[in-house]
């Protein structure tokens, strides 16, 4: 009986580390440079879907940082898609995974962190990969796809801020 009760209660215990090692991001890490106030600066591309994203600290005590989405080039042609965080709601559970946890200290206030988490969606199928070991979406291929009802779902990208640390004046 007693080992039956010791194995129950190391499960209990093993649930919250496994749940811990789900939240861990794909990519991993050291804290970034600090950045001084209204210093514009990239925090993380997303080359596949053809996405910057900046952000800059702004002083302000109410919206301390500001991020912003920046498309790259006009003409680039999106390998995956990047979508709105508030509309999607990203979760494990949902099938996206934490890609990456990407920390910006500020300069003027060492107290205060901004955090941005970029979750990532997988495709629903594996893309093939050409010579260059690049997935390339042809518009002639997605077309007939399309028309077949047989359009593969692009991978897909969202990002929140959060901000950590003591507010400052």
């Amino acid at each position: 009986m007693s080992a039956l009760v010791l194995r129950c209660c190391s499960l209990v215990f093993l649930l919250p580390a496994l749940a811990l090692a789900q939240t861990k991001p794909e990519i991993q890490r050291p804290v970034g440079t600090p950045q001084a106030v209204g210093a514009l600066h990239t925090v993380r591309q997303i080359p596949e879907a053809c996405t910057r994203i900046e952000g800059k600290f702004t002083g302000d005590t109410a919206n301390p940082y500001a991020m912003t989405l920046v498309r790259t080039s006009p003409t680039c042609q999106a390998r995956a898609a990047f979508m709105d965080y508030d509309k999607v709601q990203p979760s494990a559970a949902n099938g996206w995974k934490l890609n990456d946890l990407i920390k910006v200290p500020s300069a003027s206030c060492s107290g205060q962190v901004a955090v941005v988490q970029v979750w990532r969606k997988p495709a629903g199928q594996a893309l093939k990969l050409d010579g260059q070991e690049r997935a390339r979406i042809y518009l002639q291929d997605a077309k007939a796809q399309a028309a077949a009802g047989k359009l593969a779902a692009l991978p897909a990208y969202a990002a929140k801020l959060e901000m950590e640390g003591t507010p400052c004046r």
